[in-house]
């Protein structure tokens, strides 16, 4: 049983305790250092991103300038709970979900990127 646990540091048995503690304590700590960093760079802009899309989404209304994830520019027409309704030419209106609007084009934008 003993050979068993001579091969994992942290569970060795013998004077060096307390050297094995300070490996433990440094490694925990690079591995909250690393999960910090990874917050910080990944995690809490992704959030942020999708809280601003979701309030724009929410925003929509009739007569807004959009363009959608496959690049369709059109005004919004009819707003419904999970779809909305684009209006791409005199005659043409195309139901699309939500969830596929890239952004609002601005009145004064005229390079026409969304925003």
């Amino acid at each position: 049983m003993n050979k068993l646990f001579s091969t994992l540091p942290l569970l060795q048995e013998g004077a060096g305790g307390s050297g094995n503690m300070m490996n433990l304590v440094s490694t925990i700590l690079m591995m909250a250092a690393v999960f910090g960093v990874f917050y910080f760079l990944i995690i809490r802009p992704q959030r942020k991103k999708q809280k601003e899309t979701r309030s724009m989404l929410d925003a929509l209304k009739k007569g807004d300038k959009i363009v959608t994830i496959g690049g369709i520019r059109g005004a919004v027409q009819d707003v419904k709970e999970k779809t909305i309704v684009i209006k791409v030419d005199e005659n043409t209106k195309i139901e699309f979900n939500k969830d596929a609007v890239s952004g609002v084009i601005t009145q004064g934008d005229a390079s026409g990127e969304s925003k």
